[in-house]
């Protein structure tokens, strides 16, 4: 075993809890942040071509974040669960076998999307009410966006596998990079900067495929020079390694789809009170949903610091782990919260001028904004629990958020409810949440025979 990677282990299974969470999440922190600039440019170039084109980028979206959530999140925490008990348990071998078959996985889900907005992509932003121009710029930014989705999956599945070793720093080095080609590739092919061609709203989907493509190559280069704890190498395809990432992954993906589904179902509500009520909702909606990359940033080295401890069977350790995880995320999310709610133009003013659809963005923003540092220390907790293996309960809190905030919007559309009710029922929503997630803490899958 590589010293420098027995060090990594030995720092999650003895180290202090706060600067280990620290050292580790910073590299995943800066990552993010880089992520976060990509879609505040996105919006800002897009915001230039004018409130048909900003509409388009709301219908695209809560889909686009479902795939990051997906790879990431839910495929990815369980790579990196599995990665991690496997090697808190002393076994490369196993963790190896499970980054191989983690790359199988990823291989199979960026198929299935790239089929699903291949054929159904205009029905389906149809059914969100896009019409008209916003319908045709939503279609076109998906065709390259998930036609190119192996990429997006390649790299997070990769990332995923290395966080799994205590490893956050390489994969937060190709990301970073990407991300700042990215931005500047996006504004070149969305504005016709120099020798580019300005290709419109379909401008940030070739960046995203282009930048990620490449940091997944790098990724695989570092892979294949052996620098790694684990090898990634073919193997016999077995269903135990498949079973034991999908067990996270898996029922991860419910998680994902409840997010997204439930922002998807708040869009189509929404737009049902007009174009510039869709875009200036979009403009706030794409804050929240900011929200959970940046409790990746912490909540990555949750997973794995988490995973490792319950490998190791230090149960009150990893529980430690996930509650100061969780009170990191709060502040900086409850800190942003704040601010964008007391000054909402800090945020909107960057991307549109139009009085209507500001409006709307000041009108989410303060209802809902209030409620980010709940949301975020919420979706920490749940990255916290994949490490454990077992996500019945944390899943099961989306599924109630999204009972409560879709129950809403019918009733809003129902009885012609204002549109600060179906915003009140986004903030409704955020509370459960962080709620539900911490009290699951308290549950059967955090007690050590549950675990074992």
């Amino acid at each position: 075993m590589p010293s420098a990677s027995s060090s990594r282990l030995q720092l999650l299974l003895q180290g202090p809890i706060a600067p280990m969470l620290l050292r580790l999440a910073a590299p995943n922190v800066a990552a993010v942040t880089l992520m976060t600039l990509v879609t505040i440019a996105d919006a800002l170039f897009v915001g230039q071509l004018g409130t048909a084109s900003l509409a388009s980028l709301a219908l695209v979206f809560p889909f686009q974040t479902l795939m990051q959530m997906m790879s990431a999140g839910a495929i990815g925490g369980g790579t990196t669960s599995s990665v991690a008990r496997a090697l808190g348990g002393g076994s490369t071998e196993k963790a190896s076998e499970a980054a191989w078959h983690a790359v199988i996985i990823g291989g199979l889900m960026s198929l299935l999307y790239t089929l699903t907005f291949g054929f159904f992509s205009r029905p389906i932003f149809a059914l969100l009410g896009g019409t008209g121009e916003a319908l045709d710029g939503a279609v076109a930014y998906a065709g390259i966006s998930f036609g190119g989705a192996i990429a997006t999956w390649c790299l997070y599945t990769l990332s995923a596998i290395l966080r799994g070793t205590g490893d956050t720093a390489t994969p937060a080095r190709a990301i970073i990079a990407g991300s700042a080609a990215q931005i500047g590739l996006s504004g070149a092919l969305t504005l016709g900067w120099g020798p580019f061609p300005g290709l419109g709203v379909a401008g940030p989907a070739t960046a995203m495929v282009v930048c990620h493509g490449g940091a997944a190559i790098y990724l695989v280069a570092y892979l294949a020079r052996g620098k790694a704890i684990i090898s990634l190498r073919p193997q016999s395809v077995r269903w135990a390694p498949f079973a034991d990432i999908m067990r996270v992954g898996g029922v991860g993906l419910i998680n994902s789809m409840t997010v997204a589904v439930t922002v998807v179902v708040v869009t189509g509500v929404v737009g049902r009170y007009g174009t510039e009520a869709l875009a200036g909702y979009g403009l706030g909606g794409r804050l929240e949903l900011m929200l959970t990359p940046i409790a990746f940033g912490i909540g990555a080295a949750l997973t794995a610091a988490v995973g490792v401890n319950v490998g190791a069977e230090q149960f009150a350790r990893a529980r430690r782990i996930a509650w100061t995880g969780a009170g990191m995320t709060f502040l900086v999310t409850g800190f942003i919260g704040v601010v964008v709610a007391l000054f909402p133009n800090l945020w909107l003013a960057w991307f549109t001028g139009d009085p209507a659809v500001y409006g709307f963005g000041v009108l989410y923003l303060g209802i809902v904004a209030p409620f980010y540092g709940v949301f975020g220390g919420g979706q920490a907790l749940y990255f916290a629990s994949q490490g454990t293996g077992r996500l019945l309960l944390p899943v099961s809190v989306g599924v109630l958020r999204f009972v409560v905030v879709s129950g809403v919007g019918a009733a809003a559309l129902t009885f012609a409810w204002p549109l600060e009710a179906v915003f009140a029922g986004v903030s409704a929503g955020l509370a459960v949440t962080g709620i539900g997630l911490a009290l699951c803490l308290l549950g059967p899958s955090w007690r050590p025979k549950a675990m074992v």
